[in-house]
């Protein structure tokens, strides 16, 4: 039985990318993005993917890449529309089709250091798949898809529902500042972070924008300030984030560490369409020459406490 470092776990889907400069139809989905930035990286790496047995295709691109990819085949792959505004943290989706929820068949006897859940919806995974998979690695999730809720296409922002179930068998979870305050209630990073982690959550890393991010291990908090950069495209940033993270974690790095590593990562993908195509290189020289977006103190003192 081979242990990985990391493995993904999620849908590939079909992806209409919408924007004010132009319109592009592409693969996507937070295994999609992330699996390309890990593969970027020194990383022994699976993908267990679920899509239409019609849309294949997109898994022999992923293992030209040389990406290991294991298939659940689901009657039909997601297919989202995400339309954004000059303001690229604006975006408004639509669900053309859903895929299956996954199950433990489809993970076979993989081991791995970490289990990153790309959740795109909320019922993607059910409690008892993250319980299971918990028992064979270290959790990892970004709360995006478990607070989205699709009625007829348009999707709705709601709370996640059994997140006291589910975030007690989490290591690592990644929410932004408008998801961290759907989870906790509150817009205070302090406190929200402090609640995840009362909840269940090791790890708890709270991503700010332009102002960075704040990592929180359940005795200190840390500030991981953002770097400048010409926004391109935005869409798979946060999955970018998380293979940077992972990566570095999976190498024994610190959690400073490697949310420094992940956030220049992010860097270089925001400002090209698509998925991440840097290398290590790219992102360590990004790390010691680009400048913060944002001083450290000023975004401490835009806290609220």
């Amino acid at each position: 039985m081979h242990n990985y470092e990391i493995c993904c776990v999620g849908h590939l889907t079909l992806d209409k990318i919408v924007t004010p400069k132009e319109t592009v139809y592409m693969s996507g989905g937070a295994s999609f993005y992330f699996s390309h930035a890990v593969s970027k990286l020194n990383s022994d790496y699976i993908l267990v993917a679920g899509l239409a047995e019609s849309e294949l295709q997109a898994v022999e691109d992923l293992r030209a890449k040389g990406i290991k990819v294991d298939v659940m085949l689901c009657k039909n792959s997601v297919y989202f529309e995400n339309t954004y505004g000059e303001n690229q943290d604006n975006r408004t989706q639509r669900v053309l089709a859903k895929a299956d929820p996954f199950v433990m068949a489809a993970m076979n006897n993989i081991q791995a250091n970490y289990f990153h859940i790309g959740a795109l919806l909320a019922d993607d995974f059910s409690n008892e798949f993250v319980e299971e998979l918990s028992k064979r690695g270290k959790i990892s999730i970004d709360c995006q898809g478990y607070l989205r809720e699709v009625r007829g296409d348009k999707v709705y922002p709601v709370d996640w529902a059994d997140k006291l179930e589910v975030l007690k068998f989490v290591d690592v979870l990644k929410a932004n500042e408008m998801e961290m305050k759907v989870l906790t209630g509150t817009s205070d990073v302090y406190k929200a972070a402090r609640l995840l982690n009362s909840w269940g959550v090791k790890e708890v890393l709270l991503t700010l924008g332009s102002m960075g991010s704040v990592l929180y291990d359940g005795e200190n908090f840390t500030m991981i300030p953002a770097f400048k950069a010409e926004v391109v495209d935005a869409t798979g940033c946060g999955d970018t984030y998380m293979a940077g993270y992972l990566y570095k974690r999976a190498k024994g790095e610190s959690m400073e560490e490697a949310a420094r590593f992940a956030a220049a990562m992010a860097t270089i993908k925001i400002e090209a369409f698509g998925p991440f195509t840097g290398t290590e290189e790219d992102v360590q020289t990004a790390m010691e020459k680009r400048e913060i977006s944002i001083p450290t103190e000023d975004i401490l003192a835009s806290l609220e406490i």
